[in-house]
């Protein structure tokens, strides 16, 4: 299951980065470059989660600027590559406690986790494609998966 999820956490950044690139393709919309920052901050924030550290939840929806993105993208592959390939990382059943953005307690396992924060960051591209398109830009990037995992395959 650890292979599952990094193949999606490399999908993730390859998409994330695609769609990076149409925003500024696009002229950064303002919409689209809150969806990203939220997309990327979020990951951070269940990031904090999984490794437990206490840490007060940082902004859901910060004011960022889309030349920051790429390092974002970065960063959050790379602790959670890291996470999944260390010791933490090993028990994927392992149950995380935590509170929401309302300050409401859960404990949800990694597994969950992991496939909530795709997920999410799937919808958030979505919608980003949306207003690129609204904003003009003809031409949006392939995201599927499956693209991504044929292309990795050749």
């Amino acid at each position: 299951m650890k292979q599952h999820f990094l193949k999606l956490l490399g999908y993730d950044r390859y998409a994330n980065l695609l769609m990076l690139e149409s925003i500024f393709k696009a002229d950064q919309p303002a919409k689209a470059v809150q969806l990203m920052a939220h997309l990327l901050s979020a990951q951070q924030v269940w990031y904090s989660r999984a490794v437990e550290d206490g840490a007060p939840m940082q902004e859901l929806w910060p004011d960022q600027q889309a030349v920051q993105f790429n390092y974002l993208i970065e960063v959050n592959f790379e602790k959670w590559s890291n996470f999944l390939n260390g010791p933490m990382g090993t028990d994927l059943s392992r149950k995380v406690s935590y509170a929401n953005s309302k300050g409401d307690h859960f404990s949800t396992s990694l597994e969950d986790i992991l496939s909530h924060m795709l997920n999410h960051g799937t919808h958030h591209r979505a919608q980003i494609g949306q207003v690129l398109k609204q904003s003009g830009l003809t031409k949006l990037p392939v995201t599927d998966l499956i693209y991504y995992l044929r292309s990795k395959d050749q």
